[in-house]
């Protein structure tokens, strides 16, 4: 099989269900007559609708393998294969210099970037160095996303039914802070001080990526084609919560004057299992994002997790202790990074508690106090953990059900 030296470059578009992404796909192919470009479009219903819409409203079509349909199923999990065969033989041919890949809504964009950067163990062609991932593209809708923020309502359409253990808030907060660009869109449905306010919100959950507001999908097409803004390691670290945990404060003079914030709850003590709960159920609307792990009193061996998204919020398992390794992988951790060594502590090792709470108008230091509260006492520290009541699920994060539910 023979290829051009040259690698084809990619653009991916992630975004809810509805947030514009076919309507931005279809100016780039109208706006750009000169790019000769393939389309795959992911659609999760049996009927790939967003595929008929491209081609009855560009050129391309899908007698001639300008599209390529995949339904009932998400590039992201059980077609990331099927992608990749289809991608595989419109190389072969190479009758085309640029690839554009519209996600579907509920695709978590991590995974459908491995599968161009690194390929997929699953799937026999290998898309490295005859595909280059160029421009991870977010577009979120700025009329739903102010709408649920404003009045602590979900930030997706909750009509959506989850797929799988996922729910479409942690999908649309996995595309805002795994991505370069972020398109704003819908904006002429937003007063001019709301969309300042949420870019500078957006700005805080993902420091990294470009904003650039949008209406009817109208972008110019060179700020998300061959931008070569695209490098993994940097996106892949990119969330604000991330820069958060590394000591990284980045709020901007537009976070500040609207008032968003940030901060990471430090604590070397377990939490109380029933108290924690309860907080996490009961977490304020103007945090608009929080994650971490830590410590619940009886689980010495597990590291649990947080992970809110908008009003979606999960707590449970997520990894092991690295003081419940063997010494030999310890060791592995300690040269690997030397700042847990210096944190270490003698009788339970690297175990605690590391929140990151992002959003705005709330009390951080009533917060503060209410977490403090939530952990053992000087006398719980003495009592035998194991007689705790435990409401969290003993295998996996779940949904954690509303305090006035």
């Amino acid at each position: 099989m023979l290829f051009s030296n040259d690698p084809i470059p990619v653009s991916i578009l992630s975004g809810s269900l509805g947030a514009g992404k076919t309507t931005t796909l279809n100016h780039i192919l109208n706006s750009e007559r000169e790019l000769n470009a393939a389309v795959v479009v992911n659609d999760m219903g049996e009927v790939n609708v967003d595929a008929d819409l491209v081609e009855r409203e560009s050129e391309l079509t899908q007698e001639d393998d300008g599209i390529i349909e995949l339904s009932n199923g998400c590039i992201c999990c059980r077609l990331r294969g099927d992608m990749l065969d289809e991608v595989g033989r419109l190389a072969e041919e190479r009758d085309f210099d640029y690839l554009l890949v519209e996600s579907s809504g509920i695709s978590e964009p991590i995974p459908v970037a491995q599968t161009f950067a690194r390929g997929f163990e699953d799937a026999e062609f290998d898309p490295t160095g005859v595909y280059e991932l160029d421009t991870m593209v977010s577009v979120v809708d700025a009329h739903s996303f102010w709408q649920g923020f404003d009045s602590g309502q979900a930030l997706t359409d909750d009509s959506i039914e989850p797929q799988g253990n996922r729910v479409p808030e942690e999908a649309l907060m996995d595309q805002i802070e795994f991505c370069d660009v972020l398109l704003l869109n819908k904006c002429d449905l937003v007063p001019e001080a709301e969309l300042d306010e949420m870019e500078a919100v957006l700005e805080a959950l993902q420091p990294r990526a470009k904003i650039i507001r949008t209406e009817h999908g109208v972008v110019d097409p060179t700020e998300i084609l061959n931008t070569g803004r695209f490098d993994f390691e940097r996106a892949s670290q990119s969330a604000g919560w991330k820069h958060e945990l590394q000591g990284g404060h980045h709020h901007g003079a537009a976070a500040e004057e609207h008032g968003v914030t940030s901060f990471v709850f430090d604590a070397d003590r377990p939490f109380h299992p029933e108290r924690i709960a309860q907080f996490f159920a009961d977490i304020p609307d103007g945090i608009i994002r929080a994650k971490g792990f830590f410590w619940s009193a009886g689980r010495e061996d597990i590291a649990m997790g947080l992970d809110k998204a908008g009003q979606s919020v999960r707590a449970g398992p997520t990894g092991t202790w690295i003081a419940t390794l063997p010494k030999a992988e310890q060791e592995q951790y300690f040269a690997a990074r030397p700042g847990i060594k210096e944190d270490w502590d003698e009788q339970w090792g690297d175990r605690g508690n590391q929140l990151v709470f992002i959003g705005r108008g709330f009390d951080q230091e009533s917060l503060v106090d209410r977490l403090n509260d939530c952990l053992l006492s000087d006398a719980e520290m003495d009592e035998d953990w194991s007689e705790f009541a435990d409401p969290f699920s003993p295998d996996e994060q779940r949904e954690l059900a509303l305090a006035d539910d």
